[in-house]
């Protein structure tokens, strides 16, 4: 495998989980939202990833047979979670249905976080791969000196 191949795989895996990070967030500032514009609770949201083919420049050219192998990662959807939402007895709030209970996101705060720090280690991982790409890069410069 070459330095740019590496570098597009660790690319497209710190956009991947860019946008998983970002999804968490959302679920996790909208733990407590009972009204959105589509109508009810927000509704929790999780990120589905698929392997890609790397998209290197002049890949096809510059193919090896180690390297028709190698996949990235992209962000194949954002899906919107089936879970019903949680009823909690509140008949004070605006948003109260005739019984008294206000429907809340099913969103669990320990689960958000755990998620979290996996993408986060997962982003982390990959920017230590660009570092170390980058590292090998000079140090393959200083040979040729």
């Amino acid at each position: 495998m070459d330095f740019i191949t590496a570098l597009d795989m660790s690319a497209s895996a710190l956009s991947a989980e860019r946008t998983h990070i970002n999804i968490i967030s959302m679920n996790l500032a909208n733990a407590k939202t009972t009204r959105t514009p589509d109508g009810g609770p927000y509704r929790r949201r999780s990120v589905v990833m698929e392997s890609v083919e790397v998209d290197a420049p002049f890949k096809k050219h510059m193919e090896s047979a180690l390297d028709r192998e190698m996949r990235g990662v992209r962000v194949q959807s954002v899906a919107v979670d089936n879970r019903p939402a949680k009823m909690v007895y509140e008949p004070g709030h605006p948003d109260a249905d005739e019984n008294g209970f206000v429907a809340y996101p099913d969103v669990n705060v320990v689960e958000e976080m755990a998620a979290l720090m996996t993408a986060q280690r997962g982003y982390e991982a990959n920017v230590t791969t660009v570092d170390s790409i980058k590292q090998m890069y000079n140090k393959a410069l200083e040979i040729n000196r």
